[in-house]
């Protein structure tokens, strides 16, 4: 098993669901459920891989304050290391307000000054986890802080040091396309955007072609997440979609993604081959909106 360094975020969700389009209209809204939680990409991901056997490393930045107390408390409960948690004085710990829709589409409230969005380089220690194999940073254009200058000094550091580089992404924020980030992606082994992300990122009409722009951009292998469809991998020998699970209900896809990636990063530790990772992928991507809140099938 190789153990697993994970980069990124870890906050408090607090999760509403249903809440219909016309939450704002009135003075009350009755919501089935109203769930505080803990969630973050970063966290997620960590969360999963360690339920799942994995051996994982979580750095992260949080403010010392009460709902920071709560992540590093959630992270205790889940039975990870708070090791690589910097807890930074005068800093407020992101708190989400997830809006979960009744086909369990989501909308967030987020706060621009928290934690969230204050991850930067000098908190990330570039030797990395003692043991390390592979990386997985999660995600890209999560933090403002970190552009593409810093991406390619923490991924290029992952190289030298012998890691694997996995990258999970965002929507853009500044326009930023797949030229401006080549020179950190070609350090990436595999990049896990969904098909939105990709391709307005390579300003792409499909996710095949996003694939192909995202590859030729340097990344080692593209995999596509494509929701009901299940995901397209590409890489420099071959193309093949890993299909969705089926039967599955959905109710909440908050965490989906992360779950994903972390289901992936499992099958790689354990050195299995891509197709089989791309069954845990899928798996765990499936387990997680069939449930409110980001990793609770897995709690």
């Amino acid at each position: 098993m190789k153990k697993v360094e994970i980069i990124g975020a870890a906050i408090v969700d607090v999760l509403v669901s249903p809440a219909d389009k016309n939450v704002f209209e009135t003075g009350s809204s009755p919501a089935e459920k109203i769930l505080m939680t803990c969630g973050g990409d970063a966290l997620n991901e960590a969360v999963v891989l360690h339920r799942l056997g994995g051996d994982v490393h979580l750095s992260t930045v949080i403010g010392r304050d009460a709902a920071g107390e709560t992540v590093q408390n959630h992270m205790k409960k889940a039975g990870l290391d708070t090791g690589g948690v910097v807890v930074k004085e005068g800093l407020d710990t992101s708190v989400n307000v997830v809006l979960v829709q009744p086909d369990g589409k989501r909308s967030f409230l987020t706060c621009p000054e928290s934690s969230q969005r204050k991850l930067q380089l000098s908190d990330i220690d570039l030797n990395f986890a003692e043991g390390a194999e592979i990386l997985s940073f999660a995600s890209i254009f999560v933090f403002p802080l970190l552009g593409p200058a810093e991406l390619e000094t923490i991924f290029r550091a992952a190289k030298e040091k012998g890691l694997t580089v996995c990258a999970d992404m965002t929507k853009r924020k500044k326009g930023e396309t797949s030229a401006d980030l080549a020179q950190a992606l070609r350090y990436v082994d595999y990049l896990i955007p969904n098909d939105e992300e990709a391709m307005l990122l390579t300003g792409a009409d499909s996710p095949e072609e996003a694939a192909e722009a995202l590859l030729q951009a340097g990344v080692g292998t593209v995999i596509v997440k494509c929701g009901s469809r299940g995901a397209l991998v590409k890489t420099g020998e071959r193309t093949f979609w890993a299909p969705a699970e089926t039967g599955v209900r959905c109710v909440d896809t908050t965490g989906a993604g992360d779950s994903f990636t972390g289901g992936f990063l499992y099958g790689l530790s354990q050195g299995l081959p891509l197709e089989d990772c791309m069954k845990q992928a899928n798996f765990c991507g499936a387990r997680a909106v069939e449930r409110v809140g980001a990793t609770s099938w897995i709690l």
